[in-house]
C-alpha cells in the first residue's frame, strides 16, 4: 500500500488512530519520567617520576641531578598506570569501594586505551563515575582517586622501592562538576513512542481488514482503497 493509501485509511479510522497516538505519547512521557537521570563526573590522573629520578645515586656525595617530572616520562610509568587500572577495576576493589551490581553508582577506570594492558595510553589514569545523584557521581570519582594513590604507594612499598624514588600521582583534572546525561531517557521515550505508533497503525489496519472482510461476506463490493464501491458500479 502506498503512502496516500495509508493516510486515507488512517484519516478514515481517526477514532482509532487518535486515541492510539495519544496513548503512545502518554507512554513515552511515562517512560521518560520513570528512567532516572544519570550524572557523570570525571578525573584525570598522571604518574610522574620524582625530580631526582627513579634511582638513588651510588655515590651519596654526588646526588642525581634534578629534572622536571613532566619532562621525565618513560614506558615504566605507562606500565604502572596499566597496573593501577587493572587493580582498581578488579571485582574485589570495586566491591570495597561500595559499588554493587544492583546499585545506581558505578565507575570505569582506563589508561586511555580500550585494552588496559596496552602501554600506548601513556602514564594516565582516566576515571569516570556515574550515579543517579550528582553527589554520588563525584563521590565515587574521589574515592577511586584516593584508592589509586593508596594502591600505588602500597605496591611500591611491597617491592621495597626506595621512598625517594616513589612514583607520584598528580591530578591533571580534579573530579569535575557532575553533568546530567539524558540520552538514555530520550532513547527510551523515543522507543516507547515508536512502538506505540506502530501498534496504533496495526490496530487501524486490523480494523480496516475486519470491516472489509465483513463487507465481502455481505456481498458489498469493495474498491481497491478499501471503501465500498460506488453505487453506479453496483447498478452495472
Amino acid at each position: 500500500m502506498d503512502f496516500w493509501g495509508t493516510v486515507l485509511i488512517v484519516s478514515r479510522r481517526w477514532y482509532v488512530a487518535l486515541p492510539a497516538f495519544l496513548l503512545s505519547v502518554g507512554a513515552a512521557l511515562g517512560v521518560y519520567s520513570s528512567i532516572p537521570t544519570v550524572y557523570v563526573s570525571n578525573a584525570v590522573l598522571v604518574l610522574t617520576i620524582p625530580p631526582s629520578g627513579g634511582s638513588l645515586p651510588s655515590d651519596p656525595e654526588r646526588p642525581n641531578g634534578l629534572t622536571n617530572p613532566l619532562l621525565n616520562f618513560d614506558w615504566g610509568l605507562s606500565m604502572s598506570a596499566s597496573i593501577l587500572v587493572q587493580v582498581i577495576s578488579a571485582p574485589e576493589t570495586v566491591e570495597s569501594l561500595g559499588v554493587h551490581p544492583e546499585g545506581d553508582t558505578t565507575f570505569t577506570a582506563t589508561n586511555g586505551s580500550t585494552n588496559p594492558e596496552a602501554l600506548d595510553g601513556g602514564p594516565f589514569v582516566y576515571i569516570e563515575g556515574t550515579s543517579t545523584s550528582p553527589a554520588g557521581a563525584r563521590d565515587i570519582v574521589t574515592r577511586v582517586r584516593d584508592r589509586a594513590r593508596v594502591e600505588l604507594a602500597g605496591r611500591q612499598s611491597q617491592l621495597n622501592a626506595p621512598p625517594p624514588t616513589y612514583i607520584t600521582m598528580d591530578e591533571m583534572v580534579p573530579p569535575t562538576e557532575p553533568q546530567p546525561q539524558r540520552g538514555g531517557k530520550t532513547r527510551g521515550a523515543a522507543a516507547a513512542l515508536l512502538l506505540g505508533v506502530l501498534a496504533g497503525l496495526a490496530s487501524v489496519f486490523s480494523l480496516e481488514s475486519f470491516l472489509d472482510a465483513r463487507r465481502r461476506r455481505r456481498g458489498v463490493p469493495v474498491a481497491a482503497s478499501g471503501l465500498p464501491a460506488e453505487p453506479s458500479l453496483l447498478r452495472r
